[in-house]
């Protein structure tokens, strides 16, 4: 009887240790969760077109969850609405812009708020399309030539006319904003047509020729390696045209918002932007000084 007594009290003193150490756990597991919570930090991305599906991919990778991100993305059609978006919180950080439009974004009258580079990501060229024409040389006199209509990529379109041979730029031609009242020669008397820049591949077909970015290209199912005339010489010293994450002033010094960087240029993720957009989109991974020094 005594022994069965023994026994019965051993066997409620091991249940009552495995329950103890099972709380034990499960307070540290609890506590565990609750800290990793704590520090995962959400990020709102505001990006256009391909760039879009970039960032969604970005979102649900192991090296966001690594870096401590929750990556919510948020798609736009035009690239003023992001910035405005940046400005006013909607969204944390916009991921579209190319340094040259930033700039000339701050420096207008219609910006909401100043912004600055937090990284910087990507080349990519800007092209010469047409629906009617196989070649730069086919383009008759007169020929209308659709520009975007924001000072940084009609100045950037106004230089890649004037490497296909097309036009000649004064001397002291401005990169960044730079206009058709600088051509100093136009011996096929070029018409020019400034367009919001998202909407090149739908109007294709209403003019003789026009400039699209690589990304808007994409969004527009042109073969941007096929179906171009005429592309940038690419090259990592074309600091204007470098693409950039940016956030608002105020978020200049934000640590998560940092991460982003370092998270776009993880080699992993860099391989599948390299073959899902079959290199077009050329990795430049510099200190945001670079884009001033």
């Amino acid at each position: 009887m005594r022994r069965k007594k023994k026994h019965q009290r051993l066997i409620a003193a091991t249940i009552a240790l495995i329950v103890i150490i099972a709380a034990f756990f499960a307070l540290r597991l609890t506590s565990y969760r609750q800290t990793a919570k704590s520090q995962t930090t959400t990020v709102t991305v505001g990006s256009i077109g391909p760039d879009v599906q970039v960032w969604q991919h970005i979102a649900k990778s192991s090296q966001a969850k690594k870096l401590g991100l929750k990556i919510k993305v948020k798609a736009f059609t035009d690239g003023p609405s992001i910035l405005r978006a940046t400005s006013d919180g909607s969204i944390n950080v916009s991921a579209f812009a190319s340094w040259a439009y930033l700039e000339a974004y701050n420096k207008s009258k219609s910006n909401t708020g100043q912004q600055v580079a937090l990284a910087t990501t990507y080349l990519e060229p800007m092209r010469i399309y047409s629906s009617k024409y196989k070649k730069l040389s086919d383009l008759p006199k007169g020929a209308t030539i659709a520009l975007a209509n924001n000072a940084a990529n009609e100045a950037r379109g106004l230089l890649l006319l004037q490497s296909a041979g097309l036009i000649k730029l004064k001397k002291n031609f401005d990169s960044a904003s730079g206009n058709t009242n600088d051509i100093v020669s136009n011996t096929k008397k070029f018409k020019f047509k400034l367009i919001d820049n998202t909407t090149g591949p739908r109007i294709i077909k209403s003019v003789d020729a026009v400039l699209i970015g690589n990304t808007i290209a994409l969004a527009g199912n042109l073969n941007v390696l096929k179906d171009s005339l005429y592309h940038e010489k690419i090259n990592q010293s074309t600091k204007n045209n470098i693409n950039v994450l940016a956030t608002a002033k105020k978020n200049k010094n934000n640590a998560a918002y940092k991460k982003l960087g370092k998270l776009y240029h993880n080699k992993q993720i860099q391989k599948w932007i390299a073959k899902k957009y079959s290199g077009t989109k050329v990795e430049v991974n510099k200190p945001v000084s670079y884009l001033t020094d």
